[in-house]
């Protein structure tokens, strides 16, 4: 056990070493036996901080392990150090962030803390999807200088979706869980009102949902109305096993007889 607790502390270790400095980060930098450059500073906005000996030195957009080697190889280049060992922790990450919105149980701003964090790993940070939010999250950013959109789904995913559907979040996008969607149903039904749509949900389902019909309703004659992709609103004459679409409306009607 004690074998796979290191190998898991190792993996922990390599996986920090990997993260990109960015602007704001805030770098504790030691030099073994070397307790007089010890130092405490933050990546400027131009990327670069001011180290004793060395001056203005550029670190950001490199991983810990790159700068770490920056900064050896000035000093030992500058003849300060014979053979300097240099170690970067990352006090504070400020360089790297992405925003979790919407109905997540913890909504704001996250640090990406490690390379290839994924979209999954954001929303378990945030707490998860909170009641009342949707099974698509959206997640949008930028990529190759041009716009990026992408909607998950997350039961799929969870449920063994291969491992390209959980994208990776980088700097700067944020992830959005709208509400769940809904429909509406009214006339003779038990209980009428906006109700939560669950996935592939018929007109049967929907039935259900609202209480089943009163003595009075009949199934006869239904209405469902639908917004089209202009706004236009289409009545359609449903059956039992018309799938709902979000915000879709239904009218039962009273028996005549």
């Amino acid at each position: 056990m004690s074998f796979l607790l290191a190998a898991a502390a190792h993996a922990q270790i390599d996986t920090l070493r990997e993260y990109v400095l960015g602007t704001g980060d805030v770098l504790k930098i030691t030099v073994y036996q070397n307790a007089d450059l010890t130092l405490e500073t933050r990546v400027s906005e131009a990327g670069t901080i001011s180290y004793p000996l060395l001056g203005s030195v550029k670190v950001g957009g490199l991983s810990v392990q790159a700068a770490e080697k920056v900064i050896a190889d000035g000093l030992l280049k500058g003849n300060f150090l014979k053979a300097p060992q240099v170690n970067i922790a990352v006090s504070q990450v400020r360089g790297h962030q992405a925003s979790v919105l919407g109905l997540v149980n913890k909504p704001g701003r996250y640090p990406i803390e490690q390379a290839g964090l994924k979209l999954s790993d954001l929303i378990a940070l945030a707490g998860g999807v909170a009641t009342g939010g949707s099974e698509t999250v959206t997640l949008v950013g930028t990529r190759d200088g041009k716009a990026f959109r992408q909607e998950v789904d997350l039961p799929s995913l969870f449920g063994g979706a291969a491992k390209s559907d959980d994208p990776m979040v980088l700097n700067g996008d944020v992830i959005y869980v709208d509400r769940v969607p809904s429909f509406y149903i009214y006339g003779e039904v038990a209980r009428g009102g906006q109700l939560r749509l669950e996935r592939g949900m018929t007109v049967m389902q929907a039935l259900a949902a609202g209480g089943g019909l009163t003595q009075r309703g009949t199934q006869k004659g239904m209405k469902l109305h639908r917004k089209d992709a202009d706004g236009n609103v289409k009545i359609i004459e449903p059956t039992m096993d018309t799938q709902l679409k979000p915000n879709d409306v239904i009218y039962v009607r009273e028996s005549l007889f």
